[in-house]
């Protein structure tokens, strides 16, 4: 037995191993899957600014300071 010929034979089984099991590309998802579209609340007052709550939001040295 020639070790070329192993060498061939394993390298065949490899391919085909490696053919079987990353030979196909996923299946392509539609772009309706990957959007999901969501109407806009009319609540504006929610997400308004509030400088007295929104003190807890920073983690600052400097701001603790006072600087």
């Amino acid at each position: 037995m020639n070790t070329n010929d192993s060498t061939t034979n394993s390298a065949a089984a490899t391919a085909a191993v490696r053919h079987a099991k990353f030979g196909k590309l996923p299946d392509r998802i539609p772009y309706e899957d990957m959007v999901t579209e969501k109407t806009s609340s009319d609540s504006r007052g929610q997400d308004a600014y509030n400088p007295e709550g929104s003190w807890n939001h920073f983690s600052c040295l400097a701001l603790d300071l006072g600087l």
